[in-house]
């Protein structure tokens, strides 16, 4: 008898599936929420617009990109403008890394200067991940910048200077020019490898003139469900891993 083989992008396109259904579960009907960017937030997305339209969720939602956007409108989500005073309940994220710590590193899709206004802008930062984006340590994946394009001469010089091997990112449908956000700055990729100290580097970076907001969460997430393989875990700061079937509501 054949067995069906299941490539690796079958299994992570199933983890990125279970962790964002797992966060469905925590919306509640008339929340405001946040609504990352990324393979894993679009997850997440479709999962709370199948529910919105079934009439299960009544919610509405400030999107971190216009690529999510565009999504939440196709699958019936309304969406909010930012304006003051809006507090959000809940945004649902993903991460291109994330550690014990919950620290992260974003931005991997260019929405990290959005990204990180909606979590501010959130009571409850919810990060939704499959098993290779949890690590024992950061700097795996290049550190995102967003720079203003007159600075970034600059901004390289100084970067290099902290060690980080930066590098302009290029547009993916058009290499020969380079990737921009959906404000119109300029995306940098940052390789200082291994983080051995996240604040103290956020701390650095924030010192450049020039560089709009880098990719380095941290403070911000408080809790993240990771599924690998059947498990989906609930992970939170200082705590041991429990089981996301524990939870009936945030963590």
């Amino acid at each position: 008898m054949a067995f069906a083989k299941h490539s690796g992008n079958d299994i992570t396109r199933q983890e990125k599936q279970q962790a964002a259904a797992a966060a469905l579960r925590w919306v509640r009907s008339g929340m405001q929420l946040g609504l990352g960017t990324g393979s894993t937030a679009a997850e997440f997305i479709t999962l709370l617009g199948q529910a919105v339209r079934n009439g299960e969720l009544q919610v509405e939602a400030v999107a971190t990109s216009l690529a999510s956007e565009k999504l939440a409108r196709a699958v019936g989500i309304p969406l909010l403008p930012p304006r003051r005073g809006l507090r959000l309940d809940l945004t649902i994220d993903g991460a291109d890394e994330l550690d014990n710590q919950l620290q992260l590193i974003k931005g991997g899709g260019g929405a990290l200067l959005r990204e990180k206004v909606v979590a501010t802008a959130s009571d409850y930062l919810l990060i939704i991940a499959d098993a290779s984006k949890h690590v024992a340590q950061l700097g795996r994946f290049p550190l995102p910048l967003e720079v203003v394009p007159f600075a970034l001469p600059w901004v390289l010089d100084a970067v290099a200077d902290l060690g980080g091997a930066p590098k302009l990112r290029l547009d993916k449908t058009n290499p020969a020019e380079p990737a921009r956000s959906d404000q119109g700055n300029l995306l940098v990729d940052c390789y200082f490898g291994a983080l051995l100290n996240p604040p103290e580097l956020a701390q650095q970076l924030q010192q450049i003139p020039g560089i709009v907001e880098h990719g380095l969460f941290l403070g911000l997430a408080r809790a993240a469900v990771v599924a690998q393989a059947d498990t989906t875990l609930v992970l939170q700061p200082g705590m041991a891993p429990a089981s996301a079937a524990d939870f009936t509501d945030l963590p």
